[in-house]
C-alpha cells in the first residue's frame, strides 16, 4: 500500500521529487549552516504564493468558463470557436499563469467540441491551446514562474523584460493564427445550440452579478501582486495581506494551493545556494554557460522543464535576458519541456484514452515546428541587435 502511494505521489509530483533529493544530496557536500538562510528569494516566494492564491480566487467564482461561454456564443463556425479558444489561452495565461489556463479551458474546448459534434478537430485545437498559453505566458513576468523568478532575481526593468519576449511572442501570435486560418472553416448549424445554458440570458445576468461581487477582493489583491512586481510595493506587506484576506473571504482556497510548486522552488534553492558554495561546480558551471544562456535554457528545459532550469541555470550567470527568452522557449519541444503541458496531456487522455499515442505524435509535431521557427527568429534577432 505505502509502495503504490509513493510510486503514485512521484508520478503526480516527479519535479518536485527530484529537487527534493537534489537537495538531501547537496546537504552531504555543504553541512547546513546559518547561510543556509541567504539561500532563497523570499520575494519569489511570496509573489508565487500571491498570485497562485489570486488565481484559486478566480478560478473559485468560475469567472473564466463563463467568459468563454459567452463569447463562444458569438462564434458562428468551427473556425472561429478555434481561434477564439486558442486566443483565450494565449492572452489569458499573461494573466494567470500558463498551467491555470489549461487547467481552465482545455475540459471546456473538449466540452465544447463535442457538443458541436467536430470532435475530429479537437486534438488540434488543444495543442494549439498548449502551445498557446505557454508562448503567451511569457509576455508578461506574472505569466509563468519561470518569469516571476527570473524577473525577481535578476532586477531587470520592464524595458529589459520586454525586449527578451515580446517579438518571439508576437511571432508565436502570428504562428498560431496562421495555423487556425489554414483550417478549413464549416458553419456548425444546429449544433452550437448546446453551447446555450437553458435559460441563458437571466441566470447568466445573476451569475454575473454575483462573481462581479465576488471578485473585488481578488482583483485588489491582484493589484497589490501588480505593485510588488513593479517593486513599488514591499513583498511582505502583500504576502500579510493577502494570506489575511483569502483566509476571511474564502479559507478554503489554502487547500486548493499547489504548495509543491513552492516547496520544488525552496528546494532548487538549497540545491543551487549549495553548488554555488563548491568552487570547482561553480566555475565549471559559468564556464559551460557563459554566452549560451539562451541555447542551454531550451536544451535543459527539454530534459527537466523549463521551470526547473531556470532555476538552476541563474545561479550561474548574470546574463538574466537571454536565459529568459531561452527558458520560454524551451516550453515548446519535448511534453515534459513545460509542466503545464501535461495538463492538456491528461485532460485529453482520460477523455480519449486510446489515442495518447495520437496525442504526443501531434503534439510533437507542433511543438517542434514552432520551436524551431522561434530558434531562427532568435538567431536572426541576435544578428540584428
Amino acid at each position: 500500500m505505502l509502495r503504490e502511494r509513493l510510486k503514485e505521489f512521484w508520478k503526480k509530483e516527479t519535479v518536485f521529487c527530484i529537487s527534493f533529493l537534489l537537495a538531501a544530496a547537496s546537504l552531504l557536500a555543504v553541512p547546513v549552516d546559518r547561510g543556509y538562510l541567504a539561500y532563497p528569494d523570499y520575494r519569489t516566494l511570496a509573489l508565487l504564493f500571491c498570485l497562485m492564491m489570486v488565481v484559486a480566487g478566480f478560478q473559485s467564482l468560475g469567472i473564466f468558463t463563463l467568459l468563454g461561454k459567452l463569447l463562444l456564443r458569438k462564434a458562428g463556425s468551427s473556425r472561429g470557436i478555434s481561434i477564439l479558444l486558442v486566443l483565450l489561452c494565449f492572452f489569458c495565461s499573461m494573466i494567470i499563469t500558463n498551467d491555470v489556463t489549461l487547467i481552465t479551458f482545455v475540459p471546456f474546448t473538449l466540452l465544447v467540441f463535442r457538443m458541436v459534434h467536430r470532435e475530429d478537430r479537437v486534438l488540434k485545437i488543444v495543442v494549439l491551446e498548449t502551445i498557446a498559453a505557454n508562448l503567451g505566458s511569457m509576455a508578461t513576468p506574472i505569466g509563468n514562474p519561470q518569469n516571476i523568478y527570473l524577473h525577481s532575481v535578476s532586477g531587470m526593468g520592464m524595458k529589459e523584460f520586454l525586449l527578451a519576449v515580446l517579438p518571439y511572442a508576437g511571432i508565436s501570435l502570428v504562428l498560431l493564427l496562421v495555423a487556425l486560418f489554414v483550417e478549413k472553416d464549416e458553419p456548425l448549424a444546429g449544433a452550437a445550440d448546446g453551447l446555450e445554458d437553458k435559460p441563458s440570458g437571466s441566470q447568466d445576468g445573476i451569475a454575473m452579478r454575483r462573481m462581479l461581487t465576488g471578485v473585488v477582493p481578488y482583483l485588489l489583491l491582484l493589484l497589490l501582486s501588480l505593485l510588488v512586481v513593479f517593486r513599488i510595493l514591499p513583498y511582505g506587506v502583500a504576502l500579510i495581506v493577502t494570506a489575511v484576506v483569502v483566509f476571511v473571504v474564502n479559507r478554503r482556497l489554502y487547500r486548493s494551493l499547489d504548495w509543491f510548486l513552492l516547496l520544488t522552488f525552496l528546494c532548487f534553492f538549497i540545491f543551487i545556494g549549495n553548488m554555488k558554495r563548491i568552487p570547482e561546480v561553480s566555475d565549471f558551471l559559468m564556464t559551460v554557460l557563459e554566452g549560451r544562456e539562451l541555447w542551454l535554457g531550451i536544451l535543459v528545459s527539454q530534459v527537466i522543464s523549463n521551470v526547473p532550469a531556470a532555476i538552476l541555470l541563474s545561479g550561474f550567470t548574470d546574463h538574466f535576458a537571454p536565459l529568459l527568452t531561452g527558458v520560454n522557449l524551451g516550453g515548446l519541444g519535448t511534453l515534459i519541456a513545460s509542466l503545464a503541458s501535461l495538463i492538456s496531456f491528461r485532460f485529453y487522455a482520460r477523455e480519449y484514452p486510446d489515442q495518447k499515442g495520437k496525442f504526443l505524435g501531434v503534439f510533437t509535431l507542433w511543438n517542434v515546428g514552432f520551436l524551431l521557427i522561434l530558434m531562427a527568429a532568435a538567431v536572426a534577432i541576435g544578428r540584428v541587435l
